[in-house]
């Protein structure tokens, strides 16, 4: 039974590209993200309490994910 089931499976094609592919606006999230994230462990270092943590959420929970996902 098992073999049935292998046997009708569609091989997937040897010289099919690659699905993760990097653009301009990936490059530009990721600088952004770790842009944030820089300015968020500055601004923690000096002793915000409000800015730096909404910075480091965005930086690390939104835009570097984005910009791989995208």
């Amino acid at each position: 039974m098992a073999a049935q089931r292998v046997r009708g499976r569609a091989a997937a094609p040897a010289h099919t590209k690659p699905s993760l592919r990097f653009s301009l606006i990936n490059a530009i999230l990721m600088v952004a993200g770790l842009a944030c994230v820089v300015a968020g462990y500055s601004m923690l270092s000096r002793g915000s309490t409000v800015a730096a943590p909404l910075l480091l959420v965005l930086g690390y929970a939104v835009l570097i994910p984005l910009a791989i996902i995208l």
